[in-house]
């Protein structure tokens, strides 16, 4: 199989599986569009082993697997997505080796982590959406990529902390917590559910806990989206989107709490491409 083969498979992936950073990453030029298709089928692949079911000890051997075919990455590649991802780290300064802070996460995920301060989640953050952040760079490029490589990082970070706040009830019921458990005591919310997999904490206690979590985020998301002015244009239009996509998705959860978490909160397809434009045209300016 060719390169174009191995691109090919990763842009449906992304199309498919990570549809949110779809709407960005189709803004790229054509080669920026593969690299970072290639880095992020590659990432959800490490994200899935983390999320499926199945015995711990096989799925941490699943993610050290991955992470010795990263060590190994070079010509000659079989696997379609290893492929794609080592054409594109010889044309781009993506630095393979964040890959391996997504794994560490990944693990953690596995084992059942859980975080008693927001210092600590974010450390997870970092883990597991900084370094995609920071993998997204290598491809995007920065006039000051010292400057940038931070900034990505932030991004990154608000972006998990958006899914936490989407996905906490979905989480609970798969037996994961993310939330501090500093920050579940100071809101007197335990997280517990019923036989239906409602929560049983006071709804206002928990939609009190939400806010506060949002605030946070969103105090990542002004210091992530300081990178745009760092990248040419088109590259700073996926950004904008990405972000854009997901401020908004963060913005219907604080707004109403209570149905974020009963079901898990999303954005119409039209609200997406809309944000996605206005990425367009702010990205002209």
């Amino acid at each position: 199989m060719t390169p174009s083969h191995a691109y090919r498979l990763c842009e449906q992936i992304v199309r498919t599986r990570a549809r949110n950073f779809s709407y960005g990453i189709r803004l790229l030029p054509v080669p920026k569009r593969q690299a970072l298709s290639a880095v992020y089928a590659l990432a959800r692949r490490i994200d899935d082993i983390g999320d499926t079911d199945g015995p711990a000890e096989r799925r941490l051997d699943e993610l050290s697997d991955v992470r010795e075919d990263l060590r190994r990455i070079g010509p000659g590649q079989t696997d379609l997505v290893l492929l794609a991802l080592d054409d594109a780290a010889r044309r781009y300064p993506i630095p393979l080796r964040a890959f391996e802070e997504l794994i560490d996460g990944c693990a953690a995920d596995v084992r059942g982590a859980t975080y008693q301060s927001f210092d600590e989640l974010l450390g997870y953050c970092r883990c597991v959406a900084g370094s995609v952040g920071r993998l997204s760079l290598g491809v995007f490029g920065a006039e000051d990529h010292r400057e940038a490589e931070p900034l990505a990082d932030a991004l990154g970070i608000a972006l998990q902390l958006t899914n936490i706040l989407r996905d906490v009830r979905e989480d609970r019921l798969t037996g994961r917590v993310y939330l501090p458990a500093e920050d579940l005591e100071r809101f007197g919310c335990t997280l517990a559910v019923d036989a239906g997999g409602d929560f049983t904490d006071p709804p206002d206690r928990l939609a009190a806990l939400v806010r506060h979590e949002a605030a946070r985020a969103r105090e990542w998301y002004e210091e992530g989206t300081r990178l745009v002015r760092l990248l040419d244009r088109r590259s700073a239009a996926c950004a904008m989107a990405m972000a854009g996509i997901y401020r908004s998705l963060l913005d219907r959860i604080a707004a109403d709490p209570a149905s974020a978490l009963a079901a898990r909160s999303s954005l119409p397809t039209w609200r997406k491409t809309a944000i996605a434009a206005r990425a367009v045209a702010g990205a002209r300016r």
